[in-house]
């Protein structure tokens, strides 16, 4: 493959990417959140607090995006920081009750994107398409920690 071909993945991903999170941000708006905020949400178990620095890592965010993320979530009652028992320079998210409800909420509204984008696509497309998104991803995930 040449140069010139290769060019033409990287304004597909992007207007995909951009769409996705358009797409993403009007059923989230149904619910009071922000792309973003969903994904913070989904990472929390009820019954595990998860430290700030850890959902940065699995967020691919610095520590000081999460906290402000924290901020906006916290007042609206979805989440409160908790003290770590075992190390007081570490600190704690939890969900509430809130913000379970505010999860189950959330991974319906991907449920309902999925859908809506599955049916629009032959299945047998489908299965090379995620195939190969998930390849994609795997490549740049790897690019990504080598430059971190």
């Amino acid at each position: 493959m040449d140069a010139g071909q290769s060019l033409a993945i990287l304004p597909s991903l992007l207007s995909i990417a951009k769409s996705t999170r358009a797409f993403q941000a009007l059923l989230l708006a149904e619910i009071g959140l922000h792309p973003g905020q969903d994904q913070l949400l989904d990472r929390l178990d009820p019954a595990n607090p998860t430290s700030v620095s850890m959902l940065a890592d699995q967020l691919s965010v610095r520590p000081s995006t999460i906290s402000k993320m924290l901020d906006r979530l916290i007042d609206r009652g979805l989440v409160a920081r908790t003290p770590n028992i075992r190390d007081a320079r570490q600190t704690m998210v939890q969900l509430t009750p809130m913000g379970e409800e505010a999860q189950v909420a959330i991974r319906d509204i991907w449920h309902r994107l999925e859908d809506d984008l599955a049916t629009s696509i032959p299945s047998g497309d489908l299965v090379a398409l995620n195939r190969s998104l998930m390849h994609v991803g795997e490549i740049l995930a790897q690019k990504l920690r080598r430059l971190r």
